[in-house]
This record gives structure tokens, sequence and C-alpha cells, in this order.
């Protein structure tokens, strides 16, 4: 049995003040992580949401060489693609700071969706619980490329990384993290913006089984939106 999400809502009156909270949350996991362990391990969201966010992290005052990046799901496009999520990264962010390179844990995509699902399983295999886990929220719903109708990996059985064949947006093949590993982190910050999005943050509040929703961390995860998507 999947435990029920426990989810804590924080709203903004804009994007910018959102992007504030987010990157001082980063800041506040990723120094905890360091003072306990000496690693900060994070997932990346993908998308558009998160573009601005990497490019304010450009500033932070951190021991980068302590951070290990990894990605919730990835496009199934040629490795320097500008489409994919790796490769948004790079450019907002991870190639203005000094992580070290054999320290960001790429998803192989260009492998295609079985084989590169394979190959970053075996990549986690050894990384226990994840600091810090960003999400953004698709209209439909979805999470990394967990879409409605889809296996979304949620028993303890279920693998690490799932192939993805039948993405509803271009492209259709895709890797994602399944819900049982996104949800084996200490903390999971999802970021919504955009009006767009009003309907199924309302549904997501009401208790629908959207793809969201299968993300149950022990802790429960933290919602940071636009203050503009609860209003009736």
């Amino acid at each position: 049995m999947t435990p029920p999400q426990l989810c804590r809502w924080y709203l903004f009156s804009s994007v910018q003040s959102l992007q504030t909270e987010a990157v001082s949350m980063i800041a506040r996991a990723a120094e905890q992580a360091i003072t306990d362990s000496g690693a900060f391990r994070l997932v990346l969201a993908g998308g558009n949401t998160p573009r601005a966010l990497y490019e304010r992290l450009r500033a932070l005052k951190t021991n980068w060489a302590a951070w290990h990046i990894y990605f919730g799901d990835e496009r199934c496009l040629p490795a320097a693609d500008p489409e994919r999520n790796s490769a948004m990264a790079r450019d907002a962010w991870l190639d203005h700071v000094p992580v070290p390179q054999k320290q960001v844990y790429v998803i192989p995509a260009e492998m295609g969706a079985k084989a590169a699902a394979a190959v970053y399983s075996a990549t986690l295999q050894p990384v226990g619980e994840f600091d810090l886990v960003l999400l953004g929220l698709g209209e439909d719903g979805h999470t990394a490329s967990l879409f409605p109708g889809n296996d979304w990996g949620q028993g303890v059985d279920s693998p690490v990384a799932l192939p993805v064949f039948d993405a509803p947006k271009a492209p259709a093949e895709r890797v994602s993290l399944s819900a049982w590993r996104l949800s084996q982190a200490k903390q999971v910050l999802f970021l919504v913006t955009g009006e767009s999005k009003h309907e199924v943050v309302m549904n997501w509040r009401a208790g629908a089984n959207i793809p969201a929703r299968a993300i149950t961390p022990l802790h429960g995860v933290d919602v940071l939106a636009e203050s503009v998507l609860l209003k009736e």
C-alpha cells in the first residue's frame, strides 16, 4: 500500500517571490546535507518552470564540490539537443558553477527509453535517500514524466527508472524516475506556476488521483505555488 500524501502548500503573489523562497529552501537543504554527510544529493526538474530558478542558483555561496546532481526525467533526444532537461540545466546553471563533472549524473536518454532506464537504474543503485527532489506539475497532473494513464511505479518493488513510450507531448519517448524512487527523499519540493495550472491544482487539493499525488515521501511534500492558482 502506498502511504497517503502529506502536502504543505505555500502561496506566493509572484513567480519571483516563489523563486526566492525556492532558492532559500535549496540553500538550507544543501547546507544541512553537507554538514550532516559531506554531500548534497539533488534531483532536478525539467521543463520551462525551473529555468529562472536555476539561473538564480549560480550566485549561491556553497561548497559546490559536495553537490551531486541527478535528473527526475529526460527526453529521448540526442545528447546535445537543447530540448533535453540536462542541456537546459547546464545552460542555465551547471556550466556556470564548479560542480565536478563526474557528480552530474545525466540520464543517457539518447540510448532509447528502455536501455537508458536500465542504465540509470544501475547508476542510482548505490545511492540512498535523496536530500532534495525538485518537481514540476503539468496541466494534466503529470510530474517528471509520469503521465495519467501510465504506470507510475508506486510500489516498493517498482523499478528505479521507467521507460516511457507514449508521452502526450513530443518527444513521446522518455525516461522517468518512478514515483517510488522520487519518494525516497528527505524533502520534495514542487514548483507550480502559470494560470493554466489552476484546474489541476484545484483537483489535486480536492484529492484527485493525479501522478503528482503518487509522490509520497515520509515527511510529505512542499508545494510552492502562485496564489492566483487557488482563486475560485
